[in-house]
C-alpha cells in the first residue's frame, strides 16, 4: 500500500487537520504506540503529502489536500463551498426548532399569532428561518401581518411529503 494513498484515508477517516505527528503516529505503528519521529520519517509523510497534493491538483475533483494552521487536511475546494449550505443540515436553535414547529402545525399561520404563541424572539427566529429557506413570508392582503408557511425545502431537510400537516 502506497503511504499517499494511506494518508488520503486517514484524512478521510479523521476528518479534521492532522500535524504530521498525528499522521506520523496513524502510520507508523497501526495501533501500537509509535517512536519518535525520525527525520527520515519526517521526510517520506512530507513526500506522500507532496505527491498527495500534486495528485489532487492536476486532475478534476472537488478535493483538494492543504496545509493550514491547525496541520494538513483534505477538504472542499473553495468553488464548491455553495454545496455545504445546501445539503448540509442547517444549525437550528432550540427556540428556532419550535419555532418552524409552530408554523409547520399552522401552516400558513399570521406572523402576529405565531408572536403570541412563541413570544417576541419568534421575530428573529423566523428572520433566520427565512434566510435559511424553511420559511416563506407573504404579505396579508387585508392587514399588516405576514403569512408564514413552510417551503419545499422544508419537507425534504425533514424528509415529508409535501402534504399539509395538520
Amino acid at each position: 500500500m502506497k503511504l499517499a494513498s494511506k494518508i488520503e484515508a486517514i484524512f478521510y477517516i479523521k476528518g479534521r487537520p492532522l500535524s504530521l505527528e498525528e499522521i506520523f503516529a496513524y502510520v507508523a505503528h497501526q495501533g501500537e504506540q509509535p517512536g519518535k519521529m525520525s527525520q527520515s520519517d519526517r521526510e517520506s509523510i512530507e513526500d506522500a503529502l507532496i505527491e498527495l497534493m500534486n495528485d489532487y491538483a492536476h486532475r478534476d475533483s472537488a478535493l483538494e489536500i492543504v496545509e493550514t494552521e491547525a496541520g494538513y487536511s483534505l477538504q472542499l475546494r473553495n468553488e464548491y463551498e455553495y454545496l455545504l449550505r445546501e445539503l448540509v443540515p442547517a444549525e437550528l436553535g432550540k427556540g428556532a426548532l419550535r419555532t418552524l414547529a409552530a408554523v409547520a402545525l399552522k401552516n400558513p399561520i399570521l406572523q402576529t399569532e405565531l408572536i403570541d404563541l412563541r413570544g417576541s424572539s419568534a421575530y428573529q427566529q423566523v428572520a433566520e428561518l427565512v434566510k435559511l429557506g424553511f420559511v416563506r413570508k407573504r404579505e396579508q392582503a387585508d392587514g399588516r401581518s405576514y403569512w408564514l408557511e413552510v417551503t419545499n425545502k422544508f419537507h425534504q431537510y425533514f424528509e415529508l411529503s409535501n402534504m399539509a400537516i395538520s
